[in-house]
């Protein structure tokens, strides 16, 4: 069993103890956020730090589109 540090930049997202360690350029998913593995140090023998490349999240803010013939009329 292996300790896993997972972080983005310097920021610790997620620790979890797993029987494998990722490897690079692995896809992975943390907290529901698509990522790519981009390095993996080795700390101490059963202690990894996994440094991740997470995807971009695109809000579109969509205009609030307005049906003017659903109204109703006096």
């Amino acid at each position: 069993m292996f300790v896993v540090y997972f972080f983005e930049n310097k920021n610790l997202l997620l620790t979890q103890l797993l029987q494998r360690v990722p490897s690079v350029g692995e896809d992975l998913k943390i907290k529901g956020r698509k990522g790519k593995v981009s390095s993996v140090t080795s700390v101490d023998e059963q202690k990894f730090q996994v440094q991740i490349v997470l995807e971009t999240v695109n809000k579109n803010k969509l205009a609030a589109v307005v049906d003017n013939s659903k109204k109703k009329k006096r």
